[in-house]
């Protein structure tokens, strides 16, 4: 899921004001802590619930009763609950990036010296906790890379090169080009290798819907390291 500044702003106040009231607030409320007309506020309120990070209601006005004297209420859902935690976690960690990704290349440049299946097989049972998004669709990254340098007989890698490989688009043509070689190429001899590869597969696009644009570039900037890793020659 992808949010403005903006709108990440509005969000974070629609939270504090949340918890200040112990339950959902007007959109007033919201324009006068933010210091922005109340009918701008009501529309980005509006955007954040197409979002689904915020939900709206109608209550009776207070000290008030009968047909037309109801007003919206606004609230954050459970998920942006998880958006703002997954945020936070990826500030938490972002110091380890450096380290993860060094450690991941290095796994990587291990595996292709070993038997390419077996290498996979080690890769998805080593993957880190998926509540970790950014580590976890680093490892799949390389995990995709091997399961295509395992049909490179397919001559697959300068397929890919060929891709775009920039932003979300080019992380999601990865996990398409490697489901469909899994599936199209798949002899039936090891079908828990590839059943195993295709939930991840799609956990690891489930979760890039859900990163922030900040993940998306850093881990753009790593499939790019990790495709001229495997375009060296194993030593």
């Amino acid at each position: 899921m992808k949010l403005t500044p903006r709108q990440q702003t509005f969000l974070d106040n629609l939270f504090e004001l949340y918890r200040e009231f112990k339950g959902p607030v007007h959109y007033s409320i919201v324009a006068d802590k933010l210091g922005v007309n109340k009918f701008s506020a009501y529309d980005m309120l509006k955007v954040l619930e197409e979002k689904g990070v915020a939900a709206s209601s109608y209550v009776l006005s207070d000290n008030q009763a009968g047909p037309g004297r109801s007003q919206v209420v606004f609230y954050p859902t459970n998920k942006a609950a998880q958006f703002l935690t997954q945020l936070r976690d990826e500030v938490r960690n972002s110091g380890d990036w450096q380290s993860v990704k060094k450690r991941i290349l290095h796994q990587l440049i291990e595996a292709r010296k070993a038997n390419p299946a077996d290498a996979l097989r080690e890769a998805l049972s080593n993957l880190p906790d998926p509540k970790l998004p950014l580590n976890y669709c680093a490892h799949m990254i390389s995990v995709q890379l091997l399961n295509i340098e395992r049909l490179r007989s397919q001559n697959l890698l300068p397929a890919l090169d060929n891709l775009s490989v920039k932003g979300q688009v080019g992380l999601g043509t990865l996990a398409g080009l490697s489901l469909a070689s899994a599936l199209t190429n798949d002899d039936g001899d090891d079908t828990t290798l590839t059943e195993k590869l295709l939930a991840h597969t799609r956990r690891f696009q489930n979760q890039l819907m859900e990163m922030s644009d900040e993940s998306i570039l850093k881990l753009s900037s790593f499939l790019s390291d990790a495709m001229l890793t495997m375009q060296q020659q194993p030593a």
